[in-house]
């Protein structure tokens, strides 16, 4: 994963405050601090943090949801199999999956031992740190490492946290802008997971000079480097009148019903948005780099998912994006300027290229039908014959299906009885080859028996209605087996 590099080393004071009088961190060491408050909250650029366990239990898996299951907004990494331990914390670093930011990972050193933590949760307005127990460890001596009044220390994914807080930050940044200079409200977002562009959806589609214009005020404020901070306060308090930024943003998603005991949070991105939220975000805007809006999706007539890019992810983009261009110019023997130009005159080429083929096979068609038609005149009474042939191209079938209506459109082929076998096979022929075969004639009794004697004799898979009927064969088509199996249907006619 890419990393950034405009990044001050640490969080500055002004960045978490407490706008309440009464509000208090708990200092007890014995009680949990709430989820609004925690250390990855009030100082996102805390890498480690040593603390001490307020409790532990084994994890007991709910029971699986009865009914279909609903679509998560945020995919959690999944819970490996064996004992999995519940920990709770005085305090922590690793932020609990919420706001429609992932959970953090990391890891809690504790009893001369770093245990992997490898989701984190919000209970309540607890912060719960899902615990791999290893194989060469019973869940009886995990809990006596983790028994209350331990100390730990706890880290995390830094790189993991990094680009959500960097994609995080840019979506409050990027629907700020939306809502107050397009009046486009944000329905939802989505943190994708790593490196796939992050999406917001909004009611409408947008032109590309709208998203343009987003586009070059973000990167504007990206460069300006708008500082961002929080301001906390307690859940009753959350109606009180707050500082205002002129032109910021006064809307926002309510808070989730099951969030108990924790604190109302509002994240500030100065002169440009107030927005409540729990995730973590970075200081700064500067932070960023660069703003990058992608392209959109049109999911409805009344909903557009708008995609964007910023931060470690936005690097990888560019450089993944960059290898791609320089491939496809070696592939094209021409500068990465010239790309675009050159795969026009490519696909152009292949149009016309098509298009001689298709004009080639239908005259070849013709031909093979009429052909067809002069062995049914000497034949004198109904023909019954099967013509095989070698075709490598993927419309082997469809090359079929025009040699029969080749022969059908021949006038002198109407009236008369006749019952035809068309099949090809690749020239390599492996135990996966795929050949194919069709069959027409002018009785529909006769064309699906030969169907039916293929199906059971050959395994062919296929069907049709009336006078038609194709299908695939899998495997190797040998002429004095395969070609004897058809000989036999058409004679049994």
């Amino acid at each position: 994963m890419a990393t950034a590099i405009l990044l001050s080393p640490s969080t500055p004071p002004s960045y978490h405050r407490i706008v309440s009088p009464t509000l208090q961190i708990p200092a007890d060491t014995n009680v949990s601090i709430p989820v609004g408050i925690l250390a990855c909250q009030r100082d996102p650029l805390l890498r480690s943090l040593d603390t001490t366990v307020v409790s532990a239990s084994v994890h007991q898996p709910p029971p699986a949801p009865a009914g279909k299951k609903g679509k998560k907004a945020v995919l959690a990494p999944e819970l490996p199999a064996g004992p999995i331990l519940e920990v709770l914390l005085h305090d922590t670093v690793i932020f609990p999956e919420g706001g429609g930011q992932p959970t953090d990972t990391g890891s809690i050193k504790a009893g001369e031992k770093d245990w992997q933590v490898v989701q984190c949760k919000r209970h309540g307005g607890h912060a719960i740190h899902y615990v791999r127990v290893p194989e060469s460890i019973t869940a009886d001596d995990a809990l006596t490492v983790f028994a209350p009044g331990s100390p730990a220390t706890v880290s995390f994914d830094w790189e993991r946290r990094y680009d959500h807080m960097s994609l995080h930050t840019s979506q409050h940044l990027l629907s700020a802008l939306l809502e107050t200079r397009l009046q486009l409200p944000t329905l939802s977002w989505s943190l994708t997971t790593y490196p796939s562009p992050c999406y917001v959806e909004v009611p409408r589609g947008m032109t590309q000079e709208e998203i343009a214009s987003i586009q070059n005020e973000a990167n504007r404020l990206v460069f300006e480097g708008r500082q961002v901070h929080v301001e906390v306060q307690e859940m009753q308090r959350k109606d009180e009148a707050k500082p205002s930024d002129e032109g910021a943003r006064a809307s926002g998603r309510g808070l989730p019903s099951d969030y108990t005991g924790g604190v109302h949070r509002v994240i500030v991105i100065d002169g440009v948005d107030r927005n409540p939220c729990c995730g973590t975000h970075l200081p700064s805007l500067h932070n960023l780099q660069l703003f990058l809006l992608p392209h959109t999706d049109a999911l409805s007539r009344s909903t557009t998912r708008l995609y964007f890019l910023a931060g470690p992810r936005l690097i990888a983009h560019l450089a993944a994006t960059h290898a791609h261009l320089a491939a496809a110019a070696g592939t094209l023997t021409c500068g990465l300027p010239e790309v675009p130009a050159r795969v026009a005159t490519v696909v152009d080429d292949r149009k016309r290229a098509d298009k001689r083929v298709a004009d080639a096979e239908g005259e070849l068609a013709g031909h093979i039908a009429a052909e067809l038609l002069a062995a049914h005149s000497a034949a004198g009474g109904a023909l019954r014959k099967h013509v095989h042939r070698t075709d490598d191209t993927p419309g082997a079938l469809a090359f079929l299906t025009a040699i029969s209506a080749a022969f059908e459109r021949q006038e002198a082929a109407k009236g008369k009885a006749y019952t035809i076998v068309l099949s090809s096979s690749p020239s390599a022929q492996s135990a996966s080859s795929v050949c194919v075969v069709s069959v027409f004639g002018s009785d529909e009794k006769e064309v699906q028996a030969v169907g039916a004697a293929l199906r059971a004799k050959l395994g062919v898979k296929g069907g049709g209605r009336g006078p038609k009927w194709s299908g695939k064969f899998t495997g190797v088509w040998k002429p004095g087996r395969e070609d004897g199996v058809i000989e036999e249907a058409l004679a049994s006619l």
